[in-house]
């Protein structure tokens, strides 16, 4: 079977289905529908907006499905009518039941951002870099009907460096996951399902902002950590005390960690001037490099360092 003969259903919602939408279109592949998340209320205005799924699919004037959910049995019987012989399922948002897993002739398949079962669930990005993992990468999974429970057809690995950010450890993913489901395809009938190692089992639950708080007493490489999952979003924050305002706060985007010798309690700041400013922690001292006072624009240290002398933050 030449892979640029299959008819595919592509389900997906964010950022991170849309390179591997496109991929699936330049490779001559069929795309017999697109299922994504019903349009949502946006921004300050609440105006229903459309996900980078279905506006991707608006370009390439593709079929597209928005519905609540896949178990309501007409919802089923359109998926059905669609006749694929794949449905390839990237950050959809919703799980799929029995029924829509058995429709296509070769079942579903799921790129996970992350090697399996480690960091099965919704942030496997942020929760990796946040537990400090050196390596992550990409699984095309078989699906069933658990969450991210399925047999791994195939995987690419990639190196979590010291700089990485949630944000372009997306991007490296993305290409990836794209890379991957494409040479998945045109290999399908010649892979062998893996099962997963119940032993590694980790699950990564979704961001709240409440983890956003930064707490001094951890160490510099643990809170370097945070912030660097935490960026896009939700952005580790702590209040900061200054010459010029108390107990403001202060969105922290990106710092690295130095070894320095001080006496300083965590949170108390070392040196905060001539764009550098030191903070101590429970362990090592952490720089801050980018950073965004509550109402004011993101800025370099530089410049924040110019206008304010911070004493504390906690």
């Amino acid at each position: 079977m030449h892979s640029k003969s299959m008819r595919i259903i592509f389900a997906g919602t964010p950022d991170f289905s849309v390179g591997v939408l496109e991929s699936l279109i330049n490779t001559g592949h069929d795309i017999k529908g697109v299922y994504c998340q019903p349009d949502r209320p946006k921004g300050r205005g609440r105006v229903l907006s459309a996900c980078p799924v279905k506006e991707k699919a608006l370009e390439y004037n593709l079929a597209i499905f928005q519905p609540e959910s896949l178990k309501d049995e007409a919802e089923q019987q359109i998926l059905a009518s669609l006749n694929a012989d794949i449905m390839v399922v990237v950050a959809y948002g919703q799980l799929l039941p029995k029924t829509v897993l058995e429709t296509p002739k070769y079942g579903c398949l799921n790129i996970h951002a992350s090697l399996l079962p480690r960091w099965r669930g919704a942030a496997p990005i942020q929760r990796a870099i946040l537990a400090g993992d050196t390596q992550t990468g990409i699984g095309i999974m078989q699906m069933n009907e658990g969450l991210d429970t399925g047999d791994i057809l195939l995987e690419k690995t990639c190196a979590i460096t010291e700089s990485d950010t949630a944000q372009s450890l997306h991007d490296k993913l993305a290409i990836l996951g794209a890379q991957g489901i494409i040479e998945a395809l045109e290999n399908l009938e010649r892979l062998t399902p893996t099962v997963q190692d119940e032993a590694g089992i980790t699950y990564a639950k979704k961001l709240s902002k409440d983890e956003a708080w930064i707490d001094w007493s951890q160490s510099a490489v643990q809170i370097n950590q945070q912030i660097r999952a935490f960026n896009p979003y939700p952005i580790a924050q702590t209040h900061a005390q200054s010459d010029k305002f108390e107990g403001k706060v202060l969105r922290i985007l990106s710092a690295t960690v130095v070894g320095l010798a001080y006496d300083e309690k965590p949170g108390e700041v070392i040196k905060c001037t001539k764009g550098v400013c030191h903070v101590a922690t429970g362990d090592g001292v952490l720089s801050l490099e980018k950073v965004q006072l509550a109402g004011k624009k993101i800025a370099n240290i530089k410049d924040f360092t110019n206008a304010y002398n911070v004493t504390k933050l906690s």
